[in-house]
């Protein structure tokens, strides 16, 4: 019996209902090869398409969580990443229900109340079949000297009972997963390094053991040697996978920064937290650079991914901070979140979920020894990652190039141009596996991104499913 990837009538299943099904395969693990997440009740594979709803306990009701929680299940997304003390004056401006996380702003006396709302949320979560990326607290409330209102509450020692208390209310919450850090860089001759070292064995303490907090941390962009959340933490024994921040600038070598902290030891999985948004400025420059669009978005998704992540946050501007009228808008929002949930990346982001799941993602690796343009810039990369017996190949811009044949399995292979833009694919030919072979795609310049599939001939793959 020839064997076959995932089929056709699964890939449908996914994209039709599984999706919003219960949050039910058990808390989620780092995988045996140390690259991924996979559920702990199965081994299922999990890959993390992420949203960043980082206002969503603050600032939505019930009834606009459920709203919101619920789309984005049925886009294909699998992470929400929200903030329990939240930016956008957290502590001081009530939540939707009127109340506010701390007692007298203390970290030792959490509002029963308010988190009673973030329950309520993370368990509709798992209903939608959704994990919570749960920040504890934004990174103002320890150092407020870059932005944000703070105030500046915590210590090593409040650190560590907040995280122990906040811990042990969601040890039962198999849907959530621990990020630290809220868009913070610890600073040189401070002491953030150890209020977040506290917090982070508190919340262990809390959920009964490092095994049960699956954790990492979110920084602000930093450069390439730095590698994100592993410049500070990479040996510390909480932190299960790096993140790191791209900006929200265009053209940025994000694709080396992932492969910076992919290739530290130990070996850790990697994923790109917070990426240049959906209608965010350019680099903070609306009237210079204009406003990101789908492309920017859908390209480092891909560049990210074929370069080792082992999942992919999107982002949108105006969903980050909740907008809508009447609410103080941060850097020009241009609608309201609701409407925002509809912009063409946020649908275009399950074609990249579609393609990384047809494929074995476990074994996964990337490999820029498939190309022989391996080293363009970001506005033009190819990018490649394959498998054993199948490889992804992205070309931002639509650029042709060659590819240095072998490096999977089979005397031949087939290829596919798959469409980041609807997921539909068209058949590319079969191809000897030796030697190299000149690809170009269907289309190119600007906004023209495609990914070349090839699989090997004997294996029979079944395409991703076309999201429209």
């Amino acid at each position: 019996m020839k064997k076959a990837f995932l089929t056709a009538g699964l890939l449908a299943l996914f994209l039709t209902g599984s999706a919003q099904s219960p949050f039910d395969n058990g808390r989620l693990k780092i995988s045996a090869n140390q690259r991924y997440l996979v559920h702990s009740k199965n081994n299922k594979p999990f890959f993390w398409l992420g949203d960043t709803a980082w206002e969503l306990f603050h600032r939505l009701s019930r009834e606009e969580a459920d709203r919101y929680l619920k789309r984005r299940a049925e886009q294909g997304f699998t992470v929400i990443q929200a903030v329990a003390l939240a930016e956008l004056d957290g502590l001081n401006s009530p939540n939707a229900n009127g109340d506010k996380p701390l007692i007298d702003n203390d970290p030792t006396k959490p509002n029963d109340a308010y988190f009673r709302h973030v329950d309520y949320v993370i368990d509709a979560a798992a209903r939608n079949g959704l994990a919570i990326g749960l920040l504890p607290t934004w990174g103002d409330k320890l150092n407020k000297s870059t932005w944000g209102k703070g105030p500046e509450i915590f210590t090593p020692e409040n650190a560590r009972a907040y995280g122990r208390w906040i811990g042990a209310r969601y040890k039962n919450r198999e849907n959530v997963i621990w990020i630290l850090g809220g868009d913070r860089n610890p600073r040189e001759g401070s002491q953030d390094v150890a209020v977040w070292r506290a917090m982070a064995e508190g919340v262990a303490e809390g959920v009964g053991g490092h095994d049960k907090a699956l954790m990492t941390y979110h920084p602000q962009p930093n450069g390439m040697q730095d590698g994100g959340s592993s410049k500070w933490f990479h040996t510390d024994n909480w932190l299960d996978f790096n993140m790191l921040q791209n900006g929200h600038c265009r053209d940025t070598e994000t694709y080396d920064k992932i492969t910076f902290a992919y290739n530290r030891t130990p070996a850790k999985p990697v994923i790109d937290g917070e990426p240049l948004y959906e209608d965010h400025p350019v680099c903070f420059n609306a009237k210079d650079l204009g406003t990101s669009n789908a492309h920017d978005v859908r390209r480092y998704a891909y560049l990210d991914l074929f370069a080792g992540a082992f999942g992919h946050t999107y982002g949108c501007h105006d969903i980050w901070q909740m907008y809508a009228p009447g609410r103080e808008p941060v850097n020009g929002p241009h609608m309201a979140w609701h409407e925002a949930l509809e912009l063409p990346a946020a649908n275009q982001m399950r074609a990249v979920r579609s393609l990384m799941e047809s494929r074995p993602m476990e074994e996964r690796v990337p490999d820029q020894s498939l190309l022989v343009e391996a080293s363009n810039g970001p506005a033009d990369r190819i990018q490649a990652t394959r498998g054993k017996d199948y490889a992804f190949i992205y070309s931002a811009a639509g650029r042709p190039f060659t590819v240095n044949m072998g490096k999977i399995g089979g005397r031949e292979v087939i290829a596919n141009w798959f469409d980041p833009r609807t997921g539909k694919t068209q058949p590319a030919g079969t191809f000897a596996n030796t030697g190299q072979q000149k690809f170009a795609p269907p289309r190119s310049g600007y906004g023209q991104d495609w990914v070349l599939m090839l699989d090997n001939s004997a294996l029979q793959s079944a395409m991703p499913v076309a999201t429209k």
